[in-house]
């Protein structure tokens, strides 16, 4: 035992010796780490920490920063009593989330289903299903509004009708959801077709053992198993509905009955009005919310990790 004992002692240090890096692989390392970190801290952290902080103050975004003044939590006050679209936003983003949950959503892990089938000509189905998630927003919108014009619109002339897809407040938000659909359900389908890959058939095989059917099989089976892809499914489905900006802002800049929060925020900061506290306080509620979701996320995920 003794003799043993002294073996491994002296064996330790040898060993501790070996687990130390050369110097170049530490400088290796070390770039590694911090190279990601100071872009992660400049361009994610400083920027979103400066909007908080904006938040709280009165400024135009023109002159030195002597001009920014103090307001306390005024702005916020502001939004939720005095600003007339932001209410209506925040409604159109919630009919945004439910939208892509029982519409694309929905869509594309059906269709994940019946491409995971093998059926024939499954890779051209992907392809032209994927596609427009690879095009730009910009470009989306230009393709629709082929299909939305009032005039000249494929829509309208096979319906026979006149109706202003983009323009007439009580459709248009109708319309953009439609639009966007279609891009998402491509990239709900990638992610749940991704997922199927990787269940193991066996218990597919046992289930129908058991003489269950297809669709009991994928409720009670499949789909729980599936819950790492749920969660991250929710998780961009709600940040999604959060972040809609692109097609908004190309059709109409956020007006007119398609008042989003991110337009809101685009057009204090950036617009005419040019009011960076303003904006930036609405820009803290967006990250607010979005925090919420991703904190639970990443809570769910940690736990099964350790379980």
């Amino acid at each position: 035992m003794t003799s043993d004992t002294s073996t491994a002692r002296r064996a330790l240090p040898r060993t501790r010796r070996q687990r130390k890096l050369a110097p170049r692989d530490r400088v290796v390392v070390t770039l590694m780490v911090v190279i990601p970190a100071v872009f992660v801290i400049g361009l994610v952290w400083l920027p979103a920490l400066g909007s908080v902080l904006l938040s709280f103050t009165s400024w135009n975004g023109i002159g030195s920063l002597d001009r920014i003044k103090f307001v306390g939590v005024d702005n916020y006050v502001d939004i939720a009593t005095i600003y007339p679209p932001f209410w209506p936003a925040v409604q159109h983003n919630v009919v945004w989330l439910v939208f892509l949950i029982l519409g694309p959503t929905l869509l594309g892990v059906l269709l994940a289903v019946l491409l995971d089938k093998e059926i024939r000509g499954t890779r051209i189905y992907q392809t032209a299903l994927y596609m427009p998630v690879v095009l730009s927003l910009a470009l989306v919108g230009f393709i629709w509004q082929l299909l939305y014009s009032r005039d000249q619109g494929l829509l309208n002339a096979v319906l026979g009708t006149q109706i202003d897809w983009y323009g007439d407040p009580d459709v248009n938000l109708w319309a953009v959801l439609f639009a966007t659909g279609w891009r998402h359900t491509g990239y709900i389908m990638l992610l749940y077709l991704a997922g199927l890959k990787g269940v193991d058939p066996s218990l597919r095989e046992a289930a129908a053992i058991d003489g269950s059917g297809e669709v009991s099989t994928f409720f009670r089976i499949i789909l729980p198993v599936m819950r790492p892809i749920n969660l991250i499914v929710i998780v961009v489905v709600v940040i999604e509905s959060l972040r809609a900006f692109d097609l908004v802002w190309i059709v109409n800049q956020g007006r007119n009955g398609l008042e989003i929060i991110a337009a809101l925020v685009t057009s204090n900061v950036v617009g005419e009005a040019s009011r960076i506290g303003f904006g930036s306080a609405m820009a803290t509620i967006m990250l607010l919310i979005s925090s919420i979701f991703i904190t639970i996320y990443l809570r769910v995920v940690m736990r099964e990790d350790e379980s």
